[in-house]
């Protein structure tokens, strides 16, 4: 199976859907001799900041010359994104060869009368099965959705990490934000540490589960938080404390954005909490990792040839498109933005609109590359702004929008993860 195959296996499993549960993800793993268990794992969900938490923690780790890997979804541009090595990305034949293999044990589950697996436990297996073969020391477990029936929930890890938690993916998720609490609690393991910035009544949720399965429970802005003091260019300088462990420091991160603040703090706490037991992981340490960590198409600004500022950002949610306007008024506020948006069809559109958009900016709304995609016309007929155009094609409307943009204004791309990875693309090749 070459690396096209692989690709196209893949898609033809999205016949199945979603289907939550970890029955089919436990025999497939058992089938190949349960290679999750073979190495020390870090879990992470929440609403949102757990991809990026995810890369800080896994920064840290490599950083302190423990091999690490490092699991995420969806990826921006290729698969071999959501499986990584210590910063590198798995090759499309080593990828090809992980599916191969799961497939194999897949056909071997359809022999015995047992239901196919969906694409995301392939690809979740897979992952667990590279890291086995590849002999990392620690992986880094990124939930695909909520967490108690999550592919992924079959690690004990050595910590829980709950970013957050707002009402999305509800509908598979118990209908409510107690509901969606829930299932991201569900990742909690008996006696396993629980680091979280959820407030309110998810974190109520999280600390009763923790209770119940005997887990210490750390939270931001009780027992640990970072505050921001400055920035320049691509970095943030910021300070750690935790009156709860006695440590109190400043640190540069190397992404900014104000959730990548608390996002920091987790990591920050997540990687005390390991260093108690590994000492190869040092405070030095941790600050060099944080100063160079980076994460594609979250508050990424990226600076063309003509010195033209773009941020790149996969706000696909109310909350991110919350967090994504706060972070343009907080480290731009006199600037004019454009805004390259394309919005998928089952998200709240008008919710997202609402969030983003002021009227005294310049839209142009595009279709991502997806076929959940919503019709950028109809799109633009609920945008009230200063200016607003409707162009089909991402590549005519890149351009589109770059010309609005000219002249010392700020673009930026924003709406679904299927937009900012086809654009991303294209702007690396345009450098």
């Amino acid at each position: 199976m070459n690396y096209q195959e692989a690709l196209a296996y893949l898609d033809s499993l999205n016949t199945f859907g979603i289907k939550l549960g970890l029955v089919r993800i436990t025999r497939l793993l058992k089938l190949l001799e349960n290679p999750q268990n073979k190495y020390k794992t870090i879990h992470v969900t929440g609403t949102n900041g757990k991809g990026s938490t995810t890369a800080m923690i896994t920064s840290i780790l490599t950083n302190a010359k423990i091999k690490t890997g490092m699991y995420t979804s969806p990826h921006l541009v290729s698969y071999t994104e959501r499986m990584q090595i210590d910063g590198s990305y798995i090759s499309e034949n080593e990828f090809a060869d992980c599916i191969r293999i799961v497939k194999e044990k897949v056909e071997e589950m359809i022999t015995e009368g047992e239901e196919n697996p969906t694409q995301f436990e392939v690809i979740t297996a897979a992952a667990f099965f590279y890291f086995a073969k590849m002999q990392v020391e620690y992986a880094v477990i990124e939930v695909g959705l909520g967490g108690l029936l999550d592919s992924t929930n079959v690690i004990i890890p050595e910590v829980s990490v709950i970013t957050n938690v707002t009402l999305e993916h509800a509908e598979r998720c118990g209908g409510t934000l107690e509901g969606v609490a829930e299932h991201k609690a569900g990742i909690i393991k008996d006696g396993v540490p629980v680091v979280t910035a959820a407030k309110g009544i998810a974190l109520e949720i999280i600390q009763e589960k923790a209770r119940e399965k005997n887990s210490d429970v750390f939270v931001a802005g009780e027992d640990f938080t970072s505050e921001f003091k400055s920035f320049a260019t691509n970095k943030q300088c910021l300070t750690f404390n935790s009156g709860m462990v006695g440590v109190s420091s400043t640190y540069c991160l190397g992404v900014l954005g104000e959730h990548q603040i608390e996002n920091s703090s987790i990591a920050i706490m997540t990687a005390l909490i390991l260093a108690t037991n590994e000492k190869r992981i040092t405070s030095e340490g941790m600050q060099k990792s944080l100063s160079e960590v980076s994460w594609a198409g979250r508050f990424e600004v990226m600076q063309q040839e003509n010195e033209q500022i773009m941020i790149i950002d996969g706000a696909h949610n109310n909350a991110g498109a919350e967090v994504l306007r706060r972070n343009l008024d907080k480290y731009f506020p006199h600037a004019e933005i454009v805004f390259l948006l394309g919005i998928l069809e089952d998200k709240d559109v008008s919710g997202i609109i609402h969030h983003l958009i002021h009227e005294e900016n310049v839209v142009v709304v595009t279709k991502p590359d997806s076929n959940r995609a919503a019709a950028p016309k109809k799109v633009a007929e609920m945008i009230f702004a200063k200016q607003v155009e409707a162009i089909e094609d991402i590549d005519d409307a890149l351009k589109r929008a770059k010309e609005l943009a000219a002249n010392g204004k700020i673009l930026c791309v924003a709406g679904s993860l299927y937009l900012i990875g086809v654009v991303r693309s294209l702007l690396i090749q345009q450098e």
